[in-house]
């Protein structure tokens, strides 16, 4: 059995050592984005997070949350828990901001948005929230994943 694997696989490192590239339609998905395609992703990742920032600061979870990947693989990250899929990350936020005033207000900050295709985008920023008595601040990154509804975030890692 080994001798049948021995062939191809000298046959793969041979290509590899020989410098042998991809095949064309696994180069296509990666070709560079022109400077109009890159300011409007970023635009699209912008509008995402006023989107969430509005959602937030009316107290409506539910659209906050919505702008994350509806999948099972999506991941929040925070607190040293993990967090996998919408609804998971949905009930951690009815948890621990039951009402308005532990929501506070939310504005986000010190944003840098890496536009890495059309399809995918990581954001590295700052949360303020404003509430009466604190005002807890923390870091982020973000992942935005394309889906047919738009970009949405895939992976989520906030620190405080």
């Amino acid at each position: 059995m080994l001798r049948l694997l021995a062939a191809p696989v000298l046959l793969l490192l041979v290509s590899l050592a020989c410098g042998q590239t991809a095949p064309e339609s696994s180069r296509s998905s990666a070709r560079q984005i022109t400077d109009d395609e890159r300011e409007a992703v970023a635009a699209e990742v912008r509008e995402v997070l006023d989107r969430q920032t509005d959602a937030w600061n009316e107290g409506d979870l539910v659209t906050f949350v919505a702008d994350y990947l509806d999948s099972p693989r999506m991941r929040f990250v925070s607190g040293g828990s993990v967090r996998m899929g919408s609804a998971d990350l949905l009930d951690r936020y009815r948890t621990n901001y039951p009402d308005r005033a532990a929501m506070g207000r939310l504005h986000f900050s010190d944003l840098d948005i890496r536009v890495l295709s059309r399809d995918f985008a990581f954001v590295f920023g700052r949360y303020n929230l404003e509430r009466e008595n604190d005002a807890p601040t923390g870091l982020f990154t973000l992942l935005f994943e394309r889906t047919p509804e738009g970009l949405r975030i895939a992976h989520d890692h906030t620190s405080s």
